[in-house]
């Protein structure tokens, strides 16, 4: 059986346990001081007691003969006596006797042998004003118990609360490094004075993207420099493949080294994208008109829609390379009709094939990876995270859904692809651009 999991904040995590280990000590040390006053009031209730009944003693011995019998309160073969106190009596011993009475207050004896064999024995009820006594010492004990347990709650809300702000910071920090911000130092977002483990999780955190940061960077410069001393020899091999004579061999040689010298120049892409040195050339351009001009000359086959022109700042030449990136894939692993709608700065590129592959639409475009079992002929990957890194460059998001609800069969909706331009323009009705969840979330998650 899976228990539901319980989300809740460290500052009221330490809150609590100290409200309770404060809340166990006031108990605890309520009870040993309770029992301690009462024990100690009893024991001096019985010391007065027999003190009582030794006065009571002496003035009968002295005057009874006179008097006609004890005084003080005292009495001589009280049936009432208790059998415990009898016993102790009768084995010639002085004695006390404690027990409860029927309406909760303590009654005490004490009793005593005379010479003559009678037994003399003093009863009285446990003195009010020790009863109140213990009233208002209860009383007291409550109220520092609960005083207690507010100050370790307030107290704990205070530690908390501190270092529930530095994780909190370290979390963020952590999140915009996971976003590809990698100048961002976990460590100098915690700060504070006070060293603490948060301190170390954030060394740790910290090195790690070191570590990453190195390899990543090693990994791109292998990678660059493999493609790069690849493209002189695939321009060489597509050079001499011209020269060969028509023939479906030479066709099939063309192809492939058509086919490795795109692969070349799509790694030395990607290489150049991950260095984040590349730099958009701006420029105002009508976007709607802009679309439908570049995808006519592309594939005239698309039918283009604008529902609303707008103005942009932009980069035609990345712009142009994202729009081409994502037609390919939706030829390559889409059907027709493919369908293009300009709203505002918001593009929407549409297939109505089998959708995106799950592993697109939670982790993101991935180079090398397709989600189709059969590798030949449909590429490596690279098409949509190169536009998502010329996106990434002009300030733009990319993000991916498909288009058949929950549930449905497969290849009946879709794939949607839409880039967001940076500052969205508003729509033909005046507001902006409906966001659906899924477009909301970008395509890295």
């Amino acid at each position: 059986m899976k228990w539901p999991a319980l989300r809740t904040g460290v500052r009221w995590k330490i809150s609590i346990a100290i409200a309770a280990v404060g809340a166990l000590i006031a108990v605890a040390l309520s009870l040993v001081v309770h029992n301690a006053a009462r024990v100690s009031m009893i024991e001096n209730a019985r010391e007065v007691q027999l003190e009582r009944l030794l006065g009571a003693q002496r003035f009968y011995e002295a005057t009874s003969m006179q008097k006609g019998g004890p005084k003080f309160g005292a009495q001589l073969n009280d049936p009432t006596l208790p059998p415990s106190l009898r016993d102790e009596v009768r084995a010639n011993r002085r004695a006390t006797h404690v027990e409860q009475g029927a309406d909760g207050v303590p009654e005490v004896w004490a009793a005593l042998p005379l010479a003559n064999g009678d037994v003399l024995s003093l009863h009285t009820r446990f003195a009010d004003r020790s009863a109140t006594i213990m009233d208002d010492l209860d009383r007291a004990l409550i109220i520092g118990s609960v005083s207690v347990v507010f100050g370790g709650c307030a107290l704990g809300v205070l530690i908390g609360g501190r270092l529930s702000r530095r994780l909190r910071k370290a979390a963020a920090a952590a999140g915009l490094v996971a976003q590809g911000q990698t100048d961002v130092r976990v460590g100098d977002a915690v700060g504070g004075v006070v060293r603490d483990e948060t301190d170390e999780l954030a060394r740790a955190v910290d090195a790690l993207t070191d570590a990453l940061n190195e390899r990543i960077e090693a990994e791109r410069r292998v990678t660059a420099d493999i493609a790069h001393e690849l493209r002189t020899p695939v321009t060489g091999l597509l050079t001499a493949a011209e020269l060969l004579p028509p023939g479906r061999p030479t066709e099939l040689v063309r192809d492939r080294a058509q086919a490795m010298r795109t692969l070349v120049e799509d790694v030395l892409e990607v290489a150049r994208l991950d260095s984040a040195s590349e730099r958009a050339e701006l420029q105002m351009l009508p976007l709607g008109e802009f679309v439908s001009r570049r995808i006519g000359l592309l594939n005239p086959e698309v039918t283009v829609r604008v529902v609303h022109e707008s103005w942009v700042s932009t980069d035609p030449r990345r712009l142009e390379r994202i729009l081409g990136n994502l037609l390919g894939n939706a030829a390559k692993h889409g059907s027709a009709p493919v369908e293009v709608t300009v709203e505002g700065r918001v593009v929407r590129v549409r297939d109505h094939g089998p959708g995106f592959p799950e592993e697109l639409l939670r982790d993101g475009p991935s180079r090398f990876r397709t989600g189709s079992a059969d590798r030949a002929g449909h590429g490596h990957g690279l098409g949509l995270t190169i536009a998502a890194g010329q996106a990434r460059v002009l300030g733009a998001r990319l993000t991916f859904r498909n288009a058949a609800p929950s549930g449905a069969a497969e290849g009946t909706g879709g794939a949607i692809a839409v880039l967001w331009l940076p500052e969205h323009a508003p729509t033909v009705t005046g507001s902006f651009p409906v966001l659906r969840t899924a477009e909301q979330s970008p395509a890295s998650h």
